[in-house]
């Protein structure tokens, strides 16, 4: 058997407890559920799962891709860009 080593960390006191209770219904405790997390991050090199910001930067822009193409505008030029945010700046966008 391998040496064991510790590992601390700090957790939200309620996350904590929902976790440990989880990983009671899962019949193992919350170290053998950090130490599984660990084993599949090594094997996989790699998080085993998709992470993400709920609101990112783009998101945003992939938002406005959509819109564009939705409005028929996913063509303009940089230069036609530019004008229609200088229009923006002086408040005649509309």
């Amino acid at each position: 058997m391998s040496h064991m080593s510790t590992y601390s960390i700090r957790m939200d006191s309620e996350l904590k407890k929902e976790f440990d209770s989880v990983c009671e219904d899962f019949g193992m405790s919350s170290s053998t559920a950090i130490n599984v997390f660990a084993k599949a991050v090594v094997r996989e090199r790699r998080i085993p799962f998709e992470v993400k910001s709920e609101s990112s930067g783009m998101e945003a822009f992939n938002a406005l891709r959509r819109s564009a193409k939705q409005n028929g505008l996913q063509n303009l030029s940089l230069e036609e860009i530019n004008e229609e945010i200088q229009l923006a700046r002086k408040g005649n966008g509309d």
